[in-house]
């Protein structure tokens, strides 16, 4: 039964391709011509569009402006020149930033309401204690993120949680790339 339902189903493809190959004129060929050409156009679009998302810089290592839309969420300014650090590797952004304290402890990529979803990938810190304070003070631990960077110079959503539990939303950007030697 089975054998002649396979029998069945290829007789019908071969029938198929044997009838459109034979369905052909000169006024198709025009058609394809214009197909072709449709399709050309929608191939430009599609990779004119990819490289917009693609990043501007080779690999490598640049200091940046990370810009945020608020006072108390922003790159530290005794370390590193108050430059965050962007890696540029495999066609990927990562933008480090070093905040002033401990009372961000985590950070998502897109909304405050998607962050508290489950399964939401959320951004852990680490800790950074190289910071030589410009006041003498000494050092201190402090957080770090490593958060994707999607373009440069764009605003993006950036969520943070503090220490009292309670989601953000933030805009931010990565500008300025400078080549680190």
């Amino acid at each position: 039964m089975l054998k002649k339902k396979l029998l069945v189903l290829l007789l019908s493809a071969s029938m198929a391709m044997t009838m459109l190959a034979g369905c052909g004129s000169n006024t198709d060929k025009k058609d394809d011509t214009k197909t072709e050409a449709s399709k050309a156009d929608a191939s430009e679009a599609k990779t004119d569009s990819k490289d917009a998302k693609e990043p501007e810089l080779e690999d490598g290592t640049y200091k940046v402006d990370f810009n945020t839309d608020s006072g108390m969420f922003h790159e530290n300014p005794d370390y590193n020149d108050g430059k965050a650090t962007l890696t540029v590797k495999d066609g990927k952004m990562t933008v480090h930033i070093t905040l002033n304290s401990k009372n961000i402890v985590q950070l998502f990529l897109g909304s405050a309401e998607d962050a508290q979803k489950d399964g939401a990938d959320l951004i852990d810190p680490s800790e950074t204690t190289e910071i030589t304070y410009s006041d003498g003070s000494a050092p201190k631990e402090v957080y770090s993120f490593d958060v994707p960077v999607p373009t440069l110079d764009d605003e993006f959503d950036l969520a943070l949680i503090g220490t009292k539990g309670k989601w953000y939303d933030h805009k931010v950007s990565v500008s300025n790339p400078e080549l680190v030697q």
